[in-house]
This record gives structure tokens, C-alpha cells and sequence, in this order.
């Protein structure tokens, strides 16, 4: 299988099995999956109303960028998102973690970009 699908097959199943997970404390909140295959922008996003305020958060936000690198722009959750693309068989050396700063990413284990 190429490269590409397979990323974006991986993306689209991490996600998936992520969107019928609802916050407890959120009743009139929904989830959304927003896939643009053709440019390779990735987004998982909550939105909806929270009592009397409005509730809009990006819980992850992946891009596959020319090079075929995945980059985690936004995980705002405590799962270690890098490593369960690991497991699905991205190589270490294919995902970059975006929102880490330039200087800190050697440190992580995953490419540099």
C-alpha cells in the first residue's frame, strides 16, 4: 500500500474510533471530523454549548505534509497520540510533533522535521 493511504488510513481510524466519545460534564456538545484528503489536514473538533457558553475546541489537528511526514499540530488530550500511530506502523522517523517547539524536538524521539 502506499505511503499516503496508509497514513491517511491510520489518521482517519485513530479519529473515527475517537468520535463517539462525548465529555461527561458536556451535554449539548458534539464532535466533529474534519478531513480534507486532498490537502491532507486533519481536525477533531468539539463544539456544541456548554449551559450558557459556547464551546468550541480542536482536540487534535494532524497534516501529512509533502515530505509524507505526519505532524501532530494539537493534542489536547492526555493520550500519547505520537505512539499509537507508532503502533499502527508509522515509523518514528515519519511523525513530527508539531506544537513542540523547534529546539525541543530531538528530544522527543520522533523526527525532527
Amino acid at each position: 500500500m502506499e505511503k499516503l493511504t496508509f497514513y491517511r488510513q491510520c489518521i482517519q481510524s485513530m479519529f473515527n474510533d475517537y468520535v463517539h466519545v462525548k465529555p461527561a460534564n458536556l451535554q449539548d456538545v458534539e464532535n466533529q471530523l474534519i478531513m480534507d484528503t486532498e490537502r491532507n489536514h486533519y481536525q477533531f473538533v468539539s463544539i456544541g454549548w456548554d449551559k450558557t457558553a459556547f464551546s468550541y475546541a480542536v482536540i487534535y489537528h494532524f497534516d501529512i505534509k509533502p515530505d509524507g511526514k505526519i505532524w501532530i499540530q494539537a493534542n489536547n488530550t492526555d493520550r500519547d497520540v505520537a505512539e499509537e500511530l507508532e503502533q499502527m506502523g508509522v515509523p518514528k522517523s515519519d511523525i513530527v510533533i508539531g506544537f513542540q517547539p523547534p529546539q525541543y524536538r530531538p528530544y522527543t524521539g520522533y523526527a525532527v522535521a
